[in-house]
C-alpha cells in the first residue's frame, strides 16, 4: 500500500476516534497491525498525527481559546481563570505521563488495548446507572461553570487513559459526570482540556524520537494530520449532536463488541 494513503488512513482514524469515547490509540493499534505498520517510528506517527486533531478543537472553539488569551467579561471560563482550571487538569496526566513514559509504551499492544476497552465500557456503563438514578441536578451546565475541584478531579481521571485503549475522552468525560458536569459540557471541555496534554505528548515524544526520523517522514506526518484535521471536525461535531439526545451506553456496547475480534485475532 502507499504510504500516503496508509498515513491517510491511520490519520482518519485518529481523527474520527480522537474525541468520541471509543479511544483513538486503540484503533490506531488495530489499525497499524491490520496495515502492518509498526515498530517505533509507528508510535511516535500515531502520537504526532493527534495534533491535527486538536487543531480542529482549535478552529472549532476558536471563541473560547481566544478569550483565555484575551478575558472576557461575559465568560468565567477565559483568562486566568481559564488557563488555571486547564493547568488544574493537565498536570496529573502529564506528571504521570512524563514519569511512566517507556511503561506506557510498553502497553501498546493489541492485549492491553482489548483489556482496556473492556474495562471502559464497564466504568462508562457503571457511571451511566449513576447518573440515571441520581437525583441530584448537574452543578456545571456549561463551561463557565466548572470549578477548580472539578477540573482537577477531571485531571485525575484523565489518567486512567495512559493506559492505551481506554480512552481520554472517556475518562474526562466520565470523570465530569461523576463530578456533577452535565454530559455535553463534560464533552466540550473534554475537547479543550485536550488541546495541552496532548499537544504536550506529541512534542516529547517527537523530540525523543528525532533520530529515528528522515526529512522523506515529513509528507508521511503530514499527509496523517492533515486527514486527523478534516476528521476531526466532522467527528466533533456529530458527537456533540448525539449527546444532546442520547447516553454513553451505545459506546460501551460498541467497546466491548470489539474487544472481542481484538483479542481473538490480533492479540493472539
Amino acid at each position: 500500500m502507499d504510504s500516503l494513503t496508509t498515513a491517510s488512513l491511520l490519520g482518519l482514524v485518529e481523527g474520527l476516534t480522537e474525541f468520541i469515547p471509543v479511544s483513538s490509540s486503540g484503533h490506531l493499534i488495530i489499525a497499524g497491525h491490520l496495515l502492518d505498520f509498526l515498530g517505533p517510528k509507528a508510535d511516535t506517527f500515531e502520537v504526532v498525527i493527534q495534533v491535527g486533531a486538536i487543531l480542529a478543537v482549535v478552529l472549532l472553539y476558536g471563541k473560547r481559546f481566544f478569550s483565555l488569551l484575551r478575558p472576557d467579561s461575559n465568560a468565567a471560563f477565559s483568562g486566568i481563570r481559564g488557563l488555571s482550571l486547564l493547568l488544574l487538569t493537565t498536570f496529573p496526566a502529564a506528571f504521570l505521563g512524563l514519569c511512566l513514559h517507556d511503561f506506557i509504551k510498553s502497553l501498546f499492544t493489541p492485549l492491553s488495548v482489548a483489556a482496556a476497552l473492556v474495562a471502559g465500557a464497564v466504568l462508562m456503563l457503571a457511571v451511566e446507572r449513576h447518573v440515571s438514578r441520581s437525583w441530584a441536578v448537574p452543578s456545571s451546565r456549561d463551561l463557565d461553570h466548572i470549578t477548580a475541584l472539578q477540573a482537577l478531579g477531571i485531571g485525575c481521571f484523565q489518567c486512567l487513559a495512559l493506559w492505551p485503549g481506554f480512552s481520554r475522552s472517556a475518562s474526562t468525560i466520565m470523570g465530569g459526570m461523576i463530578l456533577g458536569v452535565q454530559r455535553k459540557t463534560a464533552a466540550e471541555y473534554s475537547f479543550i482540556a485536550a488541546v495541552p496534554i496532548i499537544a504536550g505528548a506529541a512534542g516529547y515524544d517527537l523530540l525523543r524520537s528525532l533520530p529515528l526520523l528522515t526529512a522523506d517522514d515529513l509528507t508521511f506526518f503530514l499527509a496523517g494530520s492533515a486527514a486527523a484535521f478534516v476528521s476531526a471536525v466532522i467527528a466533533i461535531r456529530f458527537f456533540i449532536k448525539i449527546l444532546g439526545k442520547y447516553t454513553l451506553k451505545a459506546f460501551a456496547i460498541y467497546r466491548l463488541l470489539l474487544a472481542i475480534p481484538v483479542y481473538l485475532f490480533l492479540a493472539g
